[in-house]
């Protein structure tokens, strides 16, 4: 039966838990629906930042709305994956509704609705989250409670020094291997929250200080909380796309191996699309296009090699290479998330060199929220020219989404070979995100 609350049918919701896990009863609903319904392309859609499944679920109606007048031939199947993924409260995405908490402005304590999305996204760390909040509104003076503050943070996110998730929180590897992560987990907490304090001021995010005053550490407290969880996100998207979005295409692809699939991801789900092609089982070969749109990780994730460094690449070398088609990465000046949300991570995505840019783990782009363009053969342009000649060497291109919707999209019947005709207009729905 139909989703009521949804733009598009046939369509069906993908579940995953933290460690990537699937709903194995909406797993099974999709996989018989798809051949019952005769599917012939299936869009797969990850969302980035939401607090809940309402949230993503009004994200993937609006973006589905108008691909069935846009491809009225084609057998398409929707799916909206659904991971745990959390925004704070205080902090608006555009075209989204948000807390009343973001209109007093940014505070040192932590708001309620912001409370409970920590508890829904980090379940069984009650204690933890309900101690953070309480040293966030009492502020104790001296550094033995902003280092408590510190070390439970670096608990709640489950921050490890050497295992498996480094990987998926990785954007380069050095001699194949994730390097450290962000300074903030390693750094004292009250060197780290004086710094956070300090960049917040300056830009007007945080309370004034008197010239040659010091910044007060807890100003700052918050701020590392917020870092920690994007951080975590980010790390959760890789391995939810690796470990349970990759495997499930393979399976798909046994039991449909005519389907068509088309993977789309909005910030952070564009990482977690990415990292499913490294889940992909040997062989498979059904994923007919890659849409990235305004995706939240490295320039360099592709790359076979960082111009700054011999010995590093990037953590998705090679993976465009299991696209039966196109990558495409969208990206307009409309593209606001990184900017709204994280103000500190925006200032210095292109300045990696500073004290805050390490806390933050900016190593070569790691911030940049524009797309794969370290991809050798990458070249911006419009998805109509994109689409109407041929693909780079790598697969591969930057699209201003921009440019897409005041052209009126890609011409029908490009690359028909690898997706139905009227599908290359699909993002057209890029410019509209964001």
């Amino acid at each position: 039966m139909a989703d009521p609350a949804m733009s598009v049918t046939p369509y069906w919701e993908l579940t995953f838990d933290a460690d990537g896990d699937v709903d194995v009863p909406g797993r099974d609903r999709l996989l018989t629906g798809v051949a019952r319904q005769g599917v012939r392309d299936l869009i797969l859609f990850s969302h980035g930042w939401n607090s809940d499944r309402s949230g993503a679920t009004r994200l993937y109606s609006r973006f589905f709305a108008p691909v069935p007048a846009l491809a009225p031939a084609a057998r398409i199947g929707y799916v909206g994956v659904v991971w745990p993924s959390m925004r704070f409260c205080d902090e608006p995405i555009p075209d989204f509704p948000h807390s009343a908490a973001a209109a007093a402005g940014r505070r040192p304590a932590l708001d309620t609705d912001t409370r409970h999305a920590l508890l829904g996204t980090f379940p069984g760390r009650a204690a933890v989250i309900e101690r953070l909040a309480r040293l966030l509104a009492e502020r104790p003076a001296g550094d033995a409670g902003i280092e408590e503050f510190g070390r439970l943070v670096r608990l709640l996110v489950e921050v490890a020094p050497t295992g498996p998730q480094a990987l998926f929180g990785a954007d380069t590897l050095v001699d194949g291997v994730a390097p450290d992560g962000p300074g903030m987990f390693s750094c004292p907490a009250a060197v780290v929250c004086e710094e956070f304090a300090g960049a917040l001021a300056d830009l007007g995010s945080g309370p004034a200080r008197e010239e040659f005053a010091l910044p007060n550490p807890w100003d700052g407290a918050h701020e590392l909380l917020r870092q920690a969880t994007y951080y975590a996100m980010k790390r959760r998207a890789g391995t939810v796309g690796e470990r349970g979005l990759g495997p499930f295409v393979g399976r798909l692809a046994a039991r449909a191996p005519g389907v068509r699939v088309h993977l789309v991801g909005h910030s952070f789900g564009g990482r977690l699309v990415s990292f499913a092609l490294r889940g992909l089982p040997q062989g498979v070969r059904t994923v007919k296009s890659v849409t990235l749109l305004q995706g939240a990780f490295s320039h360099y994730a592709f790359a076979e090699r960082l111009p700054h460094d011999a010995r590093a690449g990037g953590v998705l070398q090679g993976q465009q290479n299991r696209i039966d088609g196109p990558l495409v990465c969208c990206y307009s000046r409309f593209d606001q998330a990184l900017g709204t949300m994280y103000p500190l991570a925006s200032r210095m995505a292109g300045d990696a060199r500073g004290l805050v840019g390490e806390m933050l783990g900016a190593r070569w782009g790691a911030l940049g929220h524009d797309g794969a363009q370290a991809v050798p053969g990458t070249h911006a342009c419009v998805l109509a020219d994109a689409l109407s000649g041929p693909l780079p060497r790598s697969g591969c291109v930057n699209v201003d989404a921009a440019a897409v919707v005041r052209r009126g999209g890609a011409p029908a019947g490009a690359h028909s070979d690898i997706v139905h005709p009227e599908l290359a207009r699909l993002v057209l729905a890029a410019g509209r995100i964001g």
